[in-house]
């Protein structure tokens, strides 16, 4: 019993470590998300300020240039943490799954263990009855 309360405490342990790698996986998309968005809003002002939208005009902004390749590297960081994302949440599933396992096999012994013990009892108590009778 001891060896299998180990393995569930290190069961535990890895499937909270997955969850926090999860977490911070989505933390970061949703910070990206959001620089993306701030690039966004200062490409737009640049562009009003400069009365150019035409990427390709002479007078385009540079600045305004810079913030349109920083947002798709942003764009392109993103989907690759998305893709980590879905390997990371398929990994913290099965580890859940090998958790609840084992957890499971753990309450059909507990049960098994008081189920022989109930038996010990009555049959202590059979035999009892039996000598004084």
């Amino acid at each position: 019993m001891k060896s299998r309360d180990a393995v569930i405490r290190l069961k535990r342990f890895e499937v909270d470590e997955k969850r926090r790698k999860v977490a911070e996986i989505e933390a970061m998309i949703g910070e990206f998300n959001h620089m993306a968005t701030d690039l966004d809003r200062q490409i737009a002002i640049e562009q009003e300020r400069a009365g150019v939208s035409d990427v390709n005009h002479y007078s385009y902004p540079t600045f305004a240039k810079a913030a349109i390749q920083r947002r798709d590297n942003l764009a392109t960081s993103v989907a690759g943490l998305e893709a980590k994302l879905a390997v990371a949440r398929g990994d913290l599933e099965e580890a859940d799954d090998d958790l609840k396992k084992i957890e499971l096999v753990q309450e059909r012994d507990a049960e098994r263990l008081r189920m022989d013990q109930a038996a010990a009892v009555e049959l202590v108590a059979v035999g009892a009855h039996r000598a004084a009778g």
